[in-house]
């Protein structure tokens, strides 16, 4: 992908037609990394040249290039203007950049996974926006609070995974709980939901999306585990002794 030609189109679209002030509000609410200087003879611009070290350090970054070319039509369209989108649209699709296909990308990634109807109707649109720390923890959220709805708790977090799923006096059972097999299991459920609430639930509740960063495969690895609790407590039964 040629960065280069697209920060030096973008430049010369926009010298006249934003401001410093506004490129770099826009990159630092946008990318979560700081400009470095490209130095470029070519351009004698300002503003133009601001572009051209936002877009070529967007580049060096480590990721997959469908996340760093979400994140570029994300900054090119917060530094453009509706009437110049025409121009704009012109500039990526030549570069070989679609926000369509990339959203269509995303969708299909996200649809094949089959997740559960709750991970749908929580986290898609949130995937789909590139919001991959905000997905997760929506997921989690939500498991949280129908684990408290269906166990009638009013406990929290790890204490209340490892309470109501308890093969010994938990209130939700996924098997009978008699042989060991079936503890083992009804325990692995307590510890998996444990896990997530302390591993995943309370890092993404308590730390800033910037210093927790979530990419798209441990998303949707993420959401995957989560969607798998989802159809645990699906099947559980309530069981008040």
């Amino acid at each position: 992908m040629n960065y280069k030609l697209i920060a030096i189109e973008l430049g010369e679209l926009l010298k006249y037609d934003t401001s410093v002030n506004q490129i770099n509000r826009v990159a630092s609410a946008i990318f979560k990394f700081s400009s470095e200087t490209f130095p470029n003879d070519s351009i004698t611009s300002v503003r133009a040249q601001i572009i051209y070290n936002w877009i070529l350090s967007l580049a060096k970054q480590s990721m997959n290039n469908e996340e760093r070319n979400k994140l570029l039509i994300s900054f090119c369209k917060g530094i453009t203007s509706q009437s110049l989108h025409p121009q704009l649209n012109t500039i990526l699709e030549n570069a070989g950049i679609s926000e369509k296909e990339i959203n269509k990308e995303l969708s299909n990634d996200f649809i094949a996974r089959q997740f559960h109807d709750e991970i749908h109707k929580h986290c898609k649109k949130l995937f789909l926006q590139g919001h991959y720390f905000h997905a997760v923890f929506e997921a989690c959220k939500v498991y949280n609070k129908l684990v408290q709805t269906k166990s009638q708790s009013i406990k929290d977090g790890q204490p209340l995974m490892l309470e109501v799923w308890s093969s010994d006096n938990g209130v939700l059972k996924v098997t009978p709980c008699i042989s060991e097999t079936d503890k083992n299991v009804q325990n692995g459920i307590k510890f998996l939901s444990a896990g997530l609430m302390q591993a995943v639930r309370n890092p993404t509740a308590h730390e800033p999306a910037v210093d927790w960063p979530i990419n798209k495969e441990d998303c949707l690895d993420l959401l995957s585990f989560i969607s798998f609790l989802f159809r645990q407590l699906d099947k559980a039964v309530y069981y008040k002794a």
